[in-house]
């Protein structure tokens, strides 16, 4: 094909719009924040074409748990506020809960960064929030892809996805099978709205007319952002160790579609979940978010987690034990409901 443009200098992949030295630059600036994320089994990690991981020789019939997830358009948010130290955590919080559940130890996390033009800054700022939230969760970071692609995000923006990997011996799956009515329904507090509901809560921040000023403005002793941007818990260290000490029968990690819909995915179809509206706070987040919003009850428990992160299903007689073990941990503890037989048409979570 001859070409009618006029002579001109070679062009190179930086004339494109891809900065490899920035890439380059960005590896050696997180190495530190994996590193302090390694733990046993690691053999190889960051900069090989694949990580490598040995499992323990502790499990004898190891079967592998995976989740992937991203952050949502609660990134929407980051970038108007150029608030990039939370979403990390969001990140790692969404798959790590939700491996858990299955009563899984999560042994390492994946990262996918992509965006139209590399800032190292914003970059780094986001990948130590996810070898921070691998910490909380006892992970290794041990690899990921940047991905830097001129013309397909707009300036400032990016995308987050990533994937956990854990392990749970065999006998120790934890599926909701051993659910009978009597079980009482644990709910571990939220520490904001996590990473769900941010399409909602983004509509409702421009109904009131949230600007600048409203969001570094005081909310009940933390800058309204804070409450906002708050990064999703992460409960893994918490329930592994209660899992070790008692029979946890059942648990649900309170993600989209809020109590009524998640609660449900552990229960066998026979049963239903009995929760109780008074038994908890409503955080003042979720009372600043249905009052502006108009939000109905129902549809707030079907979107938001409404101050419970996660639910935690056992017998009645491991109640206080369980309560004890959660609140020596850190955890605020609830107890949200009780497990009864199901009728004809009812549906298997209601929220009274």
């Amino acid at each position: 094909m001859t070409s009618t443009s006029s002579p001109s200098s070679p062009l190179t992949y930086r004339d494109a719009g891809v900065d490899i030295d920035a890439g380059d630059a960005l590896i050696e600036r997180i190495k530190p924040y994996a590193k302090r994320t390694l733990r046993p089994g690691v053999l190889a990690g960051i900069g090989g074409f694949g990580a490598l991981f040995e499992l323990s020789k502790k499990y004898r019939e190891p079967v592998l748990v995976s989740g992937t997830d991203g952050v949502g358009t609660k990134l929407k948010l980051a970038f108007q506020l150029q608030r990039h130290d939370t979403v990390g955590q969001d990140l790692v919080a969404m798959s790590v809960n939700d491996i858990l559940v299955q009563g899984a130890e999560p042994l390492f996390f994946l990262d996918y960064f992509a965006c139209g033009r590399l800032d190292l800054a914003t970059a780094a700022t986001v990948i130590q929030g996810i070898a921070l939230g691998c910490e909380l969760a006892g992970c290794a970071l041990i690899g990921g892809e940047t991905a830097e692609m001129p013309s397909m995000y707009p300036d400032g923006e990016y995308d987050l996805a990533g994937f956990a990997v854990g392990a749970v011996e065999k006998s120790h799956i934890i599926d909701g099978r051993t659910i009978a009515p009597g079980d009482v329904v644990l709910g571990l507090a939220s520490s904001g709205a996590h990473s769900n509901g941010y399409s909602l809560i983004r509509k409702i921040l421009e109904r009131a007319g949230v600007t600048a000023e409203d969001f570094a403005a005081d909310f009940h002793g933390r800058p309204f952002v804070d409450a906002i941007m708050a990064p999703t818990r992460i409960y893994v260290k918490p329930l592994l160790a209660l899992m070790a000490a008692l029979p946890v029968k059942g648990m649900a990690h309170i993600t989209g579609g809020g109590l009524t819909e998640n609660v449900p995915r552990v229960l066998p179809e026979h049963l239903t979940a009995t929760l109780s509206r008074q038994h908890w706070p409503l955080p003042p987040l979720f009372q600043w978010l249905q009052r502006e919003g108009q939000v109905a009850d129902a549809e707030m428990h079907r979107v938001f987690n409404c101050g419970i992160g996660m639910v935690v299903i056992v017998a009645a007689e491991h109640r206080q034990r369980a309560i004890e073990l959660l609140e020596s941990a850190g955890e605020t503890v609830y107890t949200i409901g009780h497990i009864e037989e199901r009728g004809a048409g009812e549906a298997q979570t209601t929220v009274i």
